[in-house]
C-alpha cells in the first residue's frame, strides 16, 4: 500500500474545509454583495422617474373608434416622450394627432401627462365638426391605472373637440373606460427637502 505524503493530505483537509464553509455560509459573489447593497448589480441601478405607458382604444358606441397610446417617462418638465392620439367616425370623418411629452407627474395609479402636437392629419366631413391646425397646442392627459379597468380623462373633455392649449401638467378625470388594451402607471417622486421654519 502506498504511504500518503503528508502535503497532499494538508491540502485535502484544506479543500474539504472551505467547501463545507462556502456551504454553510453561502454564496459569496456579486449577487450576494448586491443583497446588502454593494457589489456588480448596486452599482448598475438606475436613479428612478414616473413613466406613463401604453395604449387603448376607449369604450363607445359602434363606430365611434377613438384610440390612445403614451411612452412618457422623466419627472414635471423634464419629461420626455410621445403622444399619440385618433378619433374616426365611420368612414368618412376622422385622424390622428401625436406629438411629444413636454410635463408628467404621478401620484399612486395616477399620471397626469401633457404634450405639444407635431403632427396631424385630419379628414373633415359635411355635417361633422372641423379641428382646425393643432400643431403647436399642448394638450393633457390623465390616466388611471387600474389593472383591468384603467380611466382616462384629456384636457378638452369640457370643449369636445382638442382646440385650447393648457398649462403643463393639467388635464381632466379620468372620465373614459377603455374596451381594449392597457396603460401602466409607475409612480415616483423626488424626495422633499424638509421646509425650514
Amino acid at each position: 500500500m502506498p504511504r500518503i505524503r503528508r502535503p497532499f493530505v494538508v491540502a485535502a483537509t484544506a479543500l474539504a474545509v472551505c467547501t463545507a464553509t462556502a456551504l454553510t455560509l453561502g454564496p459569496a459573489g456579486p449577487a450576494a454583495a448586491a443583497g446588502n447593497g454593494t457589489g456588480t448589480q448596486a452599482a448598475r441601478h438606475t436613479v428612478d422617474e414616473p413613466s406613463l405607458t401604453g395604449s387603448a382604444k376607449l369604450a363607445r358606441q359602434p363606430g365611434d373608434n377613438v384610440h390612445f397610446r403614451f411612452n412618457a417617462h422623466g419627472f414635471g418638465e423634464q419629461a420626455r416622450g410621445t403622444f399619440y392620439a385618433s378619433h374616426h367616425i365611420g368612414k368618412d370623418w376622422g385622424g390622428y394627432f401625436k406629438g411629444r411629452i413636454d410635463c408628467l407627474v404621478t401620484g399612486g395609479p395616477v399620471a397626469v401627462a401633457t404634450g405639444i402636437v407635431t403632427e396631424m392629419r385630419f379628414k373633415n366631413a359635411p355635417g361633422m365638426p372641423e379641428l382646425g391646425d393643432l400643431r403647436g397646442k399642448r394638450f393633457g392627459f390623465t390616466v388611471l391605472d387600474s389593472g383591468k379597468k384603467d380611466q382616462l380623462g384629456y384636457s378638452w373633455a369640457m370643449d369636445g373637440l382638442p382646440k385650447n392649449s393648457v398649462g403643463k401638467c393639467l388635464g381632466s378625470a379620468p372620465f373614459e373606460t377603455l374596451a381594449k388594451g392597457d396603460f401602466e402607471v409607475h409612480h415616483w417622486m423626488p424626495p422633499r427637502t424638509p421646509a425650514k421654519h
